[in-house]
């Protein structure tokens, strides 16, 4: 049992198995990317849908790179914007990336297996990472939940922390953000190379 669903109740044979795999954290890093990589390999694409689709994996990139220059990982919370915007950006911009590259690929069959990958992966990575903050931060976290949305954000309504800084080292040594940016930007100019 690892780490991660050891304060769950215990589970044994098939139901163990599939959820050990669902809390997997490199498994679903690692196969997120795959993802895109699969989708831009096979791609057939239609050029208004990889335009539009276009948009949204820069989009992802930039929201990764800017929520990863201002995550210290378990050492303090962040709370300033991006992360005053969702507690999740990092997931919020895996999301638009994988999306997009199923957009960009042009074959309709791929958002059916992007749907299930973030369905299997997603639901139990937010429930560990805020049942993991929470018990790091206490009632700050408690606090900043109860106010901030896991992945859709709500613009209206408390003031948003603008302040922090960004760093290119944190982002390089956090997630090595930068080059994994530079690594998607390729494969979407890859399927530009089959229009």
């Amino acid at each position: 049992m690892s780490h991660r669903t050891q304060p769950l109740p215990p589970l044994s044979g098939l139901p163990h198995i599939i959820r050990e795999m669902r809390y997997h954290e490199a498994s679903r890093q690692i196969i997120g990317l795959l993802l895109s990589v699969f989708f831009a390999a096979i791609a057939q694409p239609i050029p208004w849908a990889l335009y539009s689709a276009t948009v949204f994996v820069v989009l992802g990139v930039v929201v990764r790179l800017w929520a990863s220059g201002f995550i210290m990982k378990n050492k303090e919370l962040a709370t300033n914007v991006p992360n005053a915007l969702v507690r999740h950006p990092l997931y919020v911009g895996n999301i638009l990336i994988v999306y997009a590259f199923a957009g960009a690929s042009g074959i309709w069959w791929t958002f059916v297996i992007a749907t299930a990958f973030f369905v299997f992966y997603y639901p139990p990575a937010i429930e560990y990472e805020d049942r993991k903050l929470a018990a790091i931060f206490g009632d700050a976290w408690q606090e900043f939940a109860k106010h901030t949305p896991a992945l859709l954000p709500t613009l209206g309504g408390r003031q948003r922390d603008l302040g922090g800084h960004w760093s290119f080292k944190t982002s390089m040594t956090a997630n090595l953000e930068p080059i994994i940016a530079v690594f998607l930007l390729a494969c979407l100019l890859f399927i530009y190379t089959r229009l």
